[in-house]
């Protein structure tokens, strides 16, 4: 039997792996890493050398990166049918990816402050935050989930981007992203991961 051993911490990215690998439905050793000292020690950075969470071990497998391993989960458990047909991955792929970059970065950069001025918006390649909000808004006002009716892993990437973006208000509360998120907060594996990681989360005195 292959072992899969995750690296996270509650208060981290390291959800949206925990949300993935209770949609694949698989037994996996968690590992807590606490930040600080921990996530930089050198013990730490043979799995990932940025000394950041999420990371899996799967086998002799080391995954960082939450797109990278969502969709390594989906590929290596094939059973949990959270990849359309390799014919259908157009959709798949390209809004994983649009995920980890465009939506990401315009995310990030309002809310550190950045504001992308009209000669820049080339060389940031999201253009600017609207533009890319719009762009979503637009794609997810047209269908159920990213693959039409099918709900795949790149549901669980790009949903956790909108469902952490309409709670915190990174994302403006949209009909269409706060209906997609009401979508993925139903589903069994979603609850069952934010409690896990509720229980982990260190309460206040």
């Amino acid at each position: 039997m292959s072992q899969l051993i995750f690296y996270t911490n509650p208060m981290s990215r390291g959800q949206i792996v925990r949300w993935a690998l209770q949609e694949v439905g698989v037994e996996y050793e968690q590992v807590l890493v606490n930040y600080g000292a921990d996530m930089k020690s050198d013990e730490y950075r043979t799995i990932n050398p940025m000394g950041k969470v999420p990371a899996i071990k799967h086998d002799s497998h080391v995954v960082t990166e939450c797109a990278a391993i969502c969709t390594y989960l989906a590929d290596m458990f094939p059973d949990a049918k959270l990849a359309p047909d390799t014919r259908a991955r157009a959709d798949y792929y390209r809004w994983l990816f649009f995920a980890a970059g465009p939506l990401e970065a315009a995310i990030i950069n309002k809310n550190l402050g950045f504001d992308v001025k009209q000669d820049q918006q080339v060389m940031a390649g999201y253009g600017n935050y609207d533009l890319v909000v719009d762009v979503l808004d637009q794609f997810l006002t047209s269908r159920e989930y990213v693959c039409g009716e099918q709900f795949t892993m790149a549901d669980v990437y790009l949903g956790a981007q909108v469902d952490w973006g309409v709670m915190f208000k990174t994302l403006p509360e949209k009909a269409s992203f706060v209906a997609y998120a009401e979508r993925l907060r139903a589903r069994e594996a979603y609850q069952q991961a934010k409690r896990i990681d509720a229980e982990l989360t260190p309460k206040e005195s």
